[in-house]
């Protein structure tokens, strides 16, 4: 070593050793300290900078004419400090570009998660504004025929019913409208009296929970039930027991009836279903969504449903087939015919309830009320109409030739369905807090008092 070496030796020290051993790599051409690049290397096995794949043997030694061996680090002077200091602060700031590197990266990956949640996000509220548009517009779309109960496809007149089922209709209105109003309480028929003296005899065990439907048949024996799980059961008054089950498929059964011996059942998915001796004989799917209720016209061979889609369907029950479906302006919660059978009610979610002319499909009268209707139900007189809004304590009884409320009936209760009764003397209201009867005397024409 010459006099310049170690005079270079003892003023810069590690310094001039670290120049004396910097090497460029053979692939990027960028120049590193061997000893670092060498750990860096056998640690990761990259390039710090370009983060390319690198090896001992891609490097490159820089050589002079004039090489210093290094002499062992010791902590004993100034210069050995200084080269351990530097070697820290060397491998600090690799640390701290890695890290940076890092960061650059885990922004990125983060900004384009971001985008595409985003994006799915845009996505699933598009396709949900369609599915929207696309059951409004099915909705709105009157269907005047439908699939048969062998689910063939039968072209019904758009211009109303059949001949056959009009023909009918007119002769059940002049054959019962004769009889009706002069039409005596039955011999044994309850009296103001006895009902007073009702009470609960017995309870039977939950046979369906959450059942929204219960309808007895005209002989008093039998009760026809549904379930939330889409069973439907006739119970045994004299047996105790449910005697017969039917399934009415999938969703919760919403409503059920008798068709003399037959049952008619609706249900939650848009179904209405018949059975005759616990088979099922027809199935009907027309509705698109929920059917709210049935009522049987009092021929006993026309059966009403109506639903959430705005629709009220009739189904002729002699050939087991879609006889007409109308479309409304409101999502339907109830119905019901008129004693004669030549009206037809039925109860929406805006509150009103619509009269429509059974032959014709015609709107005949509009009735409102305070909410969502949650009952209706004709008076044997052939002009009252009884109604409840959901949610509501009061029943007002409509006179339909004046077309206003007659009376108002508070029961200091939420109601959820009223009931006029064969004679025409006692109108049933029901709800949670229990069941009130009033009674309108035929005799004396005495509004109605409660028992």
């Amino acid at each position: 070593m010459g006099d310049e070496d170690v005079l270079r030796e003892r003023v810069v020290g590690p310094r001039w050793r670290s120049r004396q051993k910097e090497e460029p790599t053979d692939r990027t051409g960028n120049i590193f300290e061997k000893r670092l690049i060498e750990a860096y290397i056998t640690e990761n096995g990259r390039d710090p900078v370009t983060d390319e794949d690198l090896s001992p043997e891609d490097l490159v030694e820089l050589k002079t004419s004039r090489i210093v061996r290094p002499r062992p680090p010791t902590l004993t002077s100034i210069p050995s400090l200084l080269s351990v200091f530097q070697n820290e602060w060397d491998a600090l700031a690799l640390e701290t570009y890695t890290l940076r590197q890092q960061l650059t990266q885990t922004r990125q990956e983060l900004s384009t998660a971001l985008y595409q949640h985003d994006a799915a996000v845009r996505v699933i509220a598009r396709l949900s504004r369609e599915r929207d548009e696309a059951r409004e517009a099915l909705s709105r779309v009157p269907v005047h025929g439908g699939p048969t109960a062998t689910g063939e496809a039968m072209q019904v007149d758009s211009t109303g019913l059949s001949r056959d089922l009009i023909a009918k209709i007119e002769a059940t209105q002049e054959q019962l409208s004769k009889t009706r109003r002069k039409r005596a309480v039955p011999d044994g028929w309850v009296t103001s009296d006895a009902l007073n003296s009702f009470v609960p005899i017995e309870k039977s065990k939950v046979l369906y929970g959450g059942s929204r439907s219960f309808a007895m048949n005209t002989r008093g024996d039998s009760a026809l039930l549904g379930g939330t799980d889409g069973r439907v059961g006739i119970y045994s008054m004299s047996d105790k027991a449910i005697v017969q089950e039917m399934n009415a498929g999938d969703g919760s059964v919403t409503d059920a009836v008798w068709i003399g011996d037959r049952v008619a059942a609706s249900t939650s998915t848009g179904n209405v279903k018949i059975w005759e001796n616990g088979t099922e004989v027809a199935t009907f799917s027309s509705h698109a969504g929920e059917v709210t209720a049935l009522a049987l016209h009092p021929s006993g061979d026309i059966l009403a449903s109506v639903g959430v889609d705005k629709t009220y369907i009739f189904y002729d029950l002699t050939t087991n087939v879609i006889a007409i479906q109308i479309l409304t302006d409101s999502a339907l919660t109830t119905a019901g015919f008129h004693p004669d059978g030549h009206l037809f009610a039925a109860g929406g979610v805006n509150g009103q309830i619509k009269v429509y002319d059974v032959k014709s499909a015609t709107n005949a009268a509009n009735f409102d009320s305070t909410g969502p209707i949650a009952g209706i139900s004709f008076s044997e007189n052939g002009t009252w109409l009884a109604t409840a809004a959901r949610g509501s304590t009061i029943v007002s009884i409509w006179d339909l030739r004046k077309a206003a409320v007659i009376h108002r009936i508070d029961i200091s209760s939420p109601i959820s369905a009223v009931r006029w009764e064969y004679s025409g003397q006692f109108l049933a209201i029901a709800g949670p807090g229990g069941l009130v009867v009033q009674q309108y005397s035929k005799t004396s024409k005495k509004g109605l008092s409660p028992y």
